[in-house]
């Protein structure tokens, strides 16, 4: 999981909807996690796959037609309970209106119909803007949150930053 960078709130907060991504919208999103220039971008092909494989655990946040945010995310196979966040970003126009956080409760609300009950991403420790937004999505559904160390820099073969992991689950 990489940074999620805020900016200053608008005065005007434009018309969002939320949807299941598309083939079509794989080079926005491409396009968006490049312009992040936080996020580890992966081949625009990963990007067009995964809105064909992975569309269900995943969602688009546009604005006037257009793709301005998106997460991608996918059912661990060993916890089929659970969907794993890979990606988060937002536009840099579209940053500081909680759109991050809406993208979250948008996706957890479809996919709790398909009995996922709990969420987890990887953070590096020093993302404390990813931090923050994965507890803050966490209190507003009254859920619980927990960290574990997960990868460590020598599981990566370039100099990535340790990825601590958190999970997201109901309050037991």
């Amino acid at each position: 999981m990489t940074p999620i960078q805020t900016s200053a709130t608008l005065t005007t907060t434009p018309e969002v909807s939320f949807r299941e991504p598309d083939v079509a919208d794989g080079v926005r999103l491409w396009e968006i996690a490049r312009d992040s220039e936080v996020l580890d971008l992966n081949s625009s092909y990963a990007y067009v796959l995964w809105c064909q494989d992975y569309a269900r655990t995943s969602i688009v946040a546009e604005v006037d037609g257009t793709v301005v945010g998106f997460v991608t995310g996918y059912v661990r196979p060993q916890a089929p309970d659970t969907v794993m966040v890979w990606q988060v970003a937002v536009d840099a126009d579209q940053r500081g209106l909680g759109l991050a956080g809406r993208m979250l409760s948008a996706l957890m609300d479809r996919v709790e119909t398909d009995s996922i009950t709990r969420m987890q991403t990887t953070i590096s420790p020093d993302n404390e803007a990813s931090q923050k937004l994965f507890t803050s999505f966490a209190e507003r559904r009254d859920m619980t949150i927990s960290r574990r160390d997960y990868f460590a820099p020598e599981d990566f073969p370039d100099s990535h930053e340790p990825e601590d992991l958190y999970t997201i689950a109901p309050r037991a």
